[in-house]
């Protein structure tokens, strides 16, 4: 953000509103944050930043709130993540280095995330590299309804059915399944997402629904793998912030359940110069996550698999990002080890 005033207002906007809840109002900024300029240059600064879609009324109160986009220029202010204190560094440590087997370092990684963060925390099983398609096959089960199902290299067969608006001819299905295959046979489960992307657009009219479906299909299936399963914790922090989502806090929990609409954000987040990657809200692809904001950052091997934490955008930023990066950053350490 160009003016310094306005960044320093709305990073104290985000801080209160996080801490409190409440909206924030021009006179309690300048007592809380002993701004040198008066309650209406503040006001004055709060609707510049409204204006420009960063925080907004809610109902009638003289207050305002964060939007998503304005938590995501907030994301963009911190310079740089704070290291976890001396005592947190020594807990995470001592707490990871009691894992027996990768199954009880997945377990203890998740609560301690949970715990440090107070938000819900996940992690993806490190990444089996070297699986690859075998084979993608289409089958027609009537009544407009397609089953794909997909053939790794591992040999687990993973399959979905997708509901079509028009059933497909035969000779156009095999057509369409000649192209996703050349596409995706041979290559690595975690390429086939980008590799089927535009699958749609080079096909005619009359299978475009089906191939956008196909698409989005396998890009799922290569993704629930169970080299890919993912392990949570903290799910019950959710209730605490369920005043946090708008509609419903059911859409997230039920992403939270099928675990290939996280696995494949999760696939699709890069991570910044700071070593983490944020998604805020309606950034999100997904509508069942468009009231969520997610922190995740990769560990392991080229960060091949990711660790992040699922909450409300009201989150407390710093702290989760920080948190996410040093557990990530440990249990990379201690696999390695």
């Amino acid at each position: 953000m160009e003016h310094p005033r306005r960044a320093k207002i709305l990073q104290a906007i985000v801080e209160d509103y996080v801490h409190s809840r409440e909206p924030v109002g021009s006179k309690a900024l300048v007592e809380r944050h002993r701004l040198p300029v008066s309650s209406a240059t503040v006001r004055n600064d709060m609707a510049a930043l409204e204006e420009d879609g960063l925080i907004v009324a809610p109902h009638t109160s003289s207050g305002r709130i964060p939007t998503d986009r304005g938590y995501r220029v907030f994301v963009g202010q911190i310079a740089a993540l704070q290291p976890l204190t001396p005592a947190q560094r020594r807990a995470v440590q001592v707490f990871l280095d009691g894992a027996h087997d990768i199954d009880d370092a997945m377990e203890r990684t998740v609560r301690l995330l949970a715990q440090l963060t107070h938000q819900v925390a996940v992690i993806q099983y490190p990444v089996r590299t070297g699986i690859t398609v075998r084979h993608v096959e289409l089958v027609d089960v009537g009544g407009g309804t397609l089953l794909v199902v997909l053939i790794p290299t591992s040999g687990r067969v993973v399959q979905r059915t997708v509901a079509l608006t028009a059933p497909v001819a035969e000779d156009a299905l095999l057509e369409l399944r000649a192209a996703v295959l050349a596409r995706v046979l041979g290559q690595a489960l975690e390429t086939v997402p980008a590799a089927v992307a535009e699958l749609p657009e080079t096909v005619e009219d009359p299978v475009r629904e089906a191939a956008l479906a196909v698409a989005d299909t396998v890009a799922v299936l290569a993704a629930a793998s169970d080299d890919q399963r993912l392990v949570r914790a903290g799910t019950a922090n959710l209730a605490r912030f369920s005043g946090d989502f708008p509609q419903s806090i059911s859409p997230v929990l039920e992403a939270l359940e099928e675990q290939v609409t996280l696995l494949r954000l999760l696939s699709e987040m890069q991570q910044d110069e700071r070593g983490v990657a944020v998604r805020i809200g309606s950034e999100q692809y997904d509508d069942p996550l468009a009231e969520a904001a997610v922190v995740a950052t990769g560990y392991g091997p080229q960060d091949a698999s990711k660790v992040g934490v699922v909450g409300p955008t009201r989150m407390d930023y710093p702290t989760t990002m920080a948190s996410v990066r040093a557990v990530a950053r440990y249990l990379s350490k201690n696999l390695g080890d």
